[in-house]
């Protein structure tokens, strides 16, 4: 990895780096990336998303990191701890993004080592996720150790609609901290 820094944010840091986060979001999409979003896709539509995740994370209810170079934001990734009473071990890992212009250096491996490590720090032992059957997330998940579990044929629809792609599900379990 280059110099990014890996910052687990505030609520008031995460609020101030909205129109950024939006940005990777948009880029995410743009570049056909499957996270939840069809085009047309453009900045109002991705800062509505991110609004409700603020608040969520202003809540508590998540954990919003980030990769950062020289105020530069250029990945994030999501903790979202299980709500259940009887899940109080498991969280999920959402919105691993990583713009186009910061990828193959690293910043998705030191983001997912980062969220594991927040979900140590908070006693959960299980991490879940999905990823687009055949990414580069599907390839970074397996090299990190996760187990995928299970594939969903025809899951979402590709950004552009032209077509459903299967989404591959995993599993990671932790050493308590």
């Amino acid at each position: 990895m280059t110099g990014h820094q890996i910052l687990v944010l505030s609520a008031a840091q995460a609020r101030e780096r909205r129109a950024g986060l939006a940005e990777l979001l948009l880029d995410a999409v743009l570049g056909g990336a499957s996270v939840n979003f069809v085009w047309p896709m453009d900045q109002a539509k991705a800062e509505a998303w991110w609004d409700g995740a603020l608040a969520s994370h202003a809540r508590g209810e998540r954990l919003i990191l980030t990769a950062e170079l020289d105020g530069r934001l250029d990945g994030t990734v999501q903790l979202i701890p299980a709500a259940q009473e009887n899940q109080a071990h498991r969280a999920d890992i959402a919105k691993m993004l990583v713009h186009r212009r910061a990828r193959r250096l690293g910043l998705g491996a030191a983001l997912l080592l980062a969220a594991e490590g927040e979900a140590r720090r908070l006693g959960r032992t299980l991490l879940t996720l999905d990823t687009e059957t055949g990414s580069a997330g599907e390839r970074l998940y397996a090299r990190m150790g996760w187990v995928k579990f299970g594939e969903v044929p025809g899951y979402a629809a590709s950004p552009d609609g032209s077509r459903h792609d299967g989404a591959s599900f995993f599993y990671k379990r932790l050493t308590a901290a």
